[in-house]
């Protein structure tokens, strides 16, 4: 492999992180609202918590937790198919 060979290498990484940095970007303002068994969890598809409210015990809660956490990956999932083109990465 040739210097140029490297030099189009690094360029297409820095394309792939720029892209991937948009994409977190993306999905920091994408709220996704679970309601299950009397809680409501609040989370962006980049996984932060925003709220979690409601009536319910510990158990409900981590239900409703899990159940927005699930939810924001396949959001997130989606959201980098594009970039993913053609890779074949298994599960995306």
């Amino acid at each position: 492999m040739g210097f140029m060979d490297n030099l189009k290498q690094l360029g297409d990484l820095k394309k792939m992180r720029d892209q991937a940095m948009e994409i977190q970007k993306k999905l920091g303002g994408i709220k996704i609202t679970v309601e299950h068994k009397g809680v409501t969890v609040v989370m962006t598809a980049d996984q932060k918590v925003v709220s979690i409210s409601g009536d319910g015990d510990f158990g409900k809660i981590t239900e409703a937790v899990n159940e927005a956490l699930k939810q924001s990956q396949k959001v997130a999932a989606d959201e980098m198919k594009p970039m993913m083109g053609g890779m074949g990465i298994p599960g995306m």
